[in-house]
């Protein structure tokens, strides 16, 4: 008996130890997916989080940004109560409101928003694409580029309207181009395209000075309150053009919001994920040229905008998010209000609104380099 049936107990400690591990494999399967589960109803939380605090900020400012409208569109040597404005904006407004708002200082307040608007994207882009909080447009040269093609065309041609509109575009993507070359090295990195593009600003600015000194005294009066970043010189036309290509842009730049973020990342990162990184760079790149290239055209170079935009609207968002839309209107809101200030500031002497977000803007830099000594 013991030779015909000996060996049923070693198969009933086989089949009891397979059973065990098998019991065992599924306990562990189903602790991990179950971790795994977690973890990703975490990760959903936390982008829907992201993204709720994203859209209130967004609100937020654009509330503010509807303020500082409310009080341009206001204030001045005919002084408008906001029911005047309400009413003229809806159509119910008489005649003196309808003037001052259409054709006076509406054509400022909108070409303010959309100016500054259009730069706090270009900033996001291109402080994220480079990794490096200082790598503005107007930091690595791309709104030096601009203005000295756009002053070259106003002093040797005259130029306004939209030719200058093509030349500043032209030139912007000229130096852009001219940046990106020499700072290559195994792509594009963050200190090397700051230390290039600084060094393009430099020729830009010796073209700049050089285009005031040959013009006559009228041209060069001209250049250099639109070097300065005026909005005195916008009209319905430039508005429209302005307001035409932010739109275009505008879409454009949140059809790559995805890339921006994984891009943020570091190139290896976006490379594991499948994305093309220098591809991808190069297309986010050449839409905050375009955008620098329409403020600048619209209101000369409006200094230090773009640097400041988008670092504030990252730390109101917080998480580390790329917010293009909340870098839109922190823009407009840093514009419009500094255009404000440098109509009203000082009676009876405005100044250009440049002057004032420079005033603002060169601590912040200086604020920036001290912290990453």
């Amino acid at each position: 008996m013991r030779q015909l049936f000996g060996s049923s107990r070693p198969r009933s400690a086989g089949l009891r130890r397979s059973a065990g591990m098998r019991r065992s494999a599924g306990v562990r399967r189903s602790a991990g997916l179950g971790r795994s589960a977690g973890l990703g109803r975490s990760a959903g939380l936390g982008r829907s989080a992201g993204l709720r605090r994203e859209v209130a900020v967004l609100v937020a400012v654009v509330v503010v940004v509807v303020v500082l409208v409310l009080v341009g569109l206001g204030a001045g040597s005919i002084p408008l109560t906001p029911g005047q404005v309400l009413a003229s904006l809806f159509g119910q407004g008489d005649r003196i409101s309808d003037f001052v708002i259409g054709q006076l200082r509406g054509p400022r307040v909108l070409g303010a928003v959309l100016v500054g608007a259009s730069l706090g994207v270009a900033g996001a882009i291109v402080q994220s694409v480079v990794r490096n909080p200082i790598a503005s447009p107007d930091v690595i040269g791309i709104t030096s580029g601009a203005s000295a093609a756009g002053l070259t065309a106003i002093v040797l041609f005259g130029a306004s309207g939209g030719t200058l509109f093509s030349v500043v575009l032209v030139g912007a993507v000229v130096v852009s181009l001219v940046i990106a070359g020499l700072a290559w090295r195994r792509g594009i990195t963050g200190n090397r395209v700051v230390l290039v593009g600084i060094g393009v600003a430099a020729i830009c600015l010796s073209i700049t000075g050089w285009m005031l000194t040959s013009g006559t005294v009228t041209q060069a009066g001209a250049a250099l309150l639109w070097l300065s970043g005026s909005l005195n010189a916008v009209d319905r036309d430039l508005v429209g053009v302005l307001g035409v290509a932010f739109v275009v842009l505008g879409v454009l730049a949140l059809l790559q919001s995805a890339r921006l973020q994984v891009l943020s990342l570091g190139d290896d990162v976006a490379a594991a994920l499948g994305l093309r990184p220098d591809r991808a760079k190069v297309l986010l790149l050449l839409t905050a040229v375009c955008l620098t290239a329409a403020a600048v055209a619209t209101a000369g170079p409006v200094s230090f905008v773009a640097l400041m935009a988008a670092p504030i609207a990252r730390r109101l968002v917080g998480g580390g998010r790329v917010a293009l839309a909340p870098a839109a209107a922190v823009g407009a809101a840093i514009t419009l209000g500094s255009d404000l200030l440098a109509q009203f500031a000082i009676p009876g002497n405005a100044l250009p609104v440049g002057v004032v977000t420079g005033v603002v803007g060169a601590p912040y830099l200086l604020w920036l380099l001290a912290r990453g000594r």
